[in-house]
This record gives structure tokens, sequence and C-alpha cells, in this order.
């Protein structure tokens, strides 16, 4: 005859999912919600609030600009041809603060939308030059209205618009002159 011995229940699992065959384990509690004082806080992070402009400002863009049938960084890179005329690839890249491989893209597909063309330099064929097509140039004059859009969009005023772009000018600068001084060391 089989064993008459009454069978006891599973152990229970710790809220941490944990089985130890019933036995209890004294531990520290690893799902401690307390906030340490001391550790940095998300939103007294400069850099997440500059992050976190940057994507609702670069959001705020993304309907105007879909009416051009442009994405935010070929905007940026019309913008500049448009202002200082046809450049190298590598002028344009320092201009917009980008690396070669970001901006051969976006010139690709500029280029295949008919609103920019890119030339090889007889002289030195590494350099290649690139400034806008006819298209191109008259998608100037509706690209213009984009600015004022933005600033009815957003509510702001030109002066704050000012400000600001003068405040984040001097942090880029003073950013870039701690990076250049860390890379130095």
């Amino acid at each position: 005859m089989g064993s008459t011995r009454a069978r006891s229940p599973p152990p229970a699992p710790h809220d941490d999912g944990h089985v130890d065959n019933g036995r209890v384990i004294e531990q520290a509690d690893a799902h401690d919600d307390t906030p340490d004082p001391g550790s940095p806080r998300l939103d007294d992070q400069l850099c997440f609030a500059l992050y976190a402009a940057q994507r609702a400002v670069t959001a705020a863009y993304r309907p105007l600009l879909e009416e051009l049938g442009l994405t935010y960084p070929q905007y940026l890179v019309l913008l500049v041809l448009w202002e200082r005329g046809e450049m190298t690839v590598k002028e344009l890249g320092t201009a917009l603060c980008l690396d070669y491989g970001t901006v051969s893209p976006l010139l690709k597909r500029l280029e295949a939308a008919g609103l920019v063309r890119r030339e090889r330099s007889v002289l030195d064929e590494r350099s290649v030059s690139v400034g806008v097509t006819g298209r191109g140039a008259e998608l100037r004059e509706r690209a213009a209205l984009v600015p004022g859009a933005l600033l009815a969009a957003t509510e702001l005023s030109g002066g704050e618009v000012a400000r600001l772009r003068g405040d984040l000018r001097e942090l880029a600068e003073r950013a870039q002159g701690a990076a250049d001084r860390a890379r130095s060391t």
C-alpha cells in the first residue's frame, strides 16, 4: 500500500518569483523604489532637456516640411545650399556639423528627387561639389514660409527665438571647447 502521509502544497514563490523549497530567505529589497537623493535625476540633466527640445522642434517641423516633400535633415542641406551656393560635400558637412557618411545618403536622396546635383571635380576626383538644381531653386520660395509657420505653431515670438538661438550658440561653443580640451588631454 502507498503512503498515507499528507502532501504539503508546493512552496509559494517570493515577490521576485524565486522559490526556495519552502525556506524563507532574508534578502535586501532589490526593488526599493525609494529614490536615492544623491543620484542624478533625468529632469535635472541639461543634455536631456536639449534632447527633448530637439525632438519636439523636429516634430513641429515635420508637417511643414512634408508639404515640401522634405525631411528635416534634407531641409537643412537645402538651406545651406540656398544661402551659400555650390560647395564641396566636405564644406557642406562642416556647415551642418555632419560627417561624410551622414551627408552622402542625404544628397543621394535629394539628387534622386531632382533637387540637387553632384559633380566630381576634374582637378581632384576625390572632391565632389554639390549645388541646387532649377527644381531645388524653385522650392526655396515655398520653404521661405516654414520659419514663420513654425513660430505660429509654437507660439514663440521672434524675440524669444533670437534669445534661444543666441543662448544655444553660446552653449554649443562652450561645449565644443570642453570637448576639444578633453580630447587634447
